[in-house]
């Protein structure tokens, strides 16, 4: 009897340090269930049971949807930097727009000024390119001096190539000038819809 009952005084002293000692539960990917006083190998990336000392589970890990939940908050974080950022860029837009222009005929004598800067660009560009192709036609009929005759010089040649790709180049230059225009006018108007919209907001309060 002394025997039986010291077992059982064993049992009950061995128990919870038993217990105690698996304090961590999961299932692995095997499908096994694996215990373990610290997180067992096999759970890492697996659901995790705390066990408290009497075999209870007191709180669970779930490691995938803490990854997803860290990675909501970054995107989270970096979508809010990114609003700020686009506040705070609106504002010193705005702060520059209201000390550059002091009504609105401010901002139409602006515009009337780039539209007059681009046109001359353009007329330069055009008389570029009439200079350029009086020229060509010059090395041109210089070529045709030596057509069935001898053969005309390698620079003759060079010349006429290098005036062919000038002309185009600025030709290229000419039609990006002219789709300034519409993006002048554009820019002036965001700018007028802009100083409409803080200089009346400004009014009402």
């Amino acid at each position: 009897m002394k025997i039986v009952a010291a077992a059982i005084a064993a049992g009950f002293v061995l128990a919870p340090l038993m217990a105690e000692a698996q304090s961590y539960r999961c299932v692995g990917t095997d499908g096994k269930k694996y215990y373990g006083s610290t997180v067992p190998p096999q759970c890492l990336g697996q659901p995790v049971e705390q066990l408290s000392p009497e075999g209870m589970v007191i709180k669970r890990f779930d490691a995938q949807a803490s990854a997803a939940e860290r990675e909501k908050k970054t995107a989270e974080e970096d979508e809010r930097k990114k609003r700020e950022a686009l506040t705070k860029e609106e504002g010193r837009r705005n702060r520059a727009l209201l000390a550059t222009y002091t009504n609105e005929k401010d901002i139409d004598q602006a515009r009337a000024r780039a539209l007059k800067d681009n046109e001359g660009a353009v007329k330069d560009v055009e008389k570029r390119i009439g200079g350029l192709k009086v020229r060509l036609a010059e090395l041109t009929k210089e070529l045709d001096f030596y057509s069935g005759k001898n053969k005309p010089p390698a620079k003759l040649a060079d010349d006429i190539r290098n005036t062919e790709f000038d002309i185009k180049t600025q030709e290229e230059l000419m039609a990006t000038k002219k789709r300034e225009v519409d993006q002048i006018n554009a820019r002036y108007d965001d700018d007028k819809k802009r100083y409409n919209e803080l200089t009346k907001g400004t009014a009402a309060k």
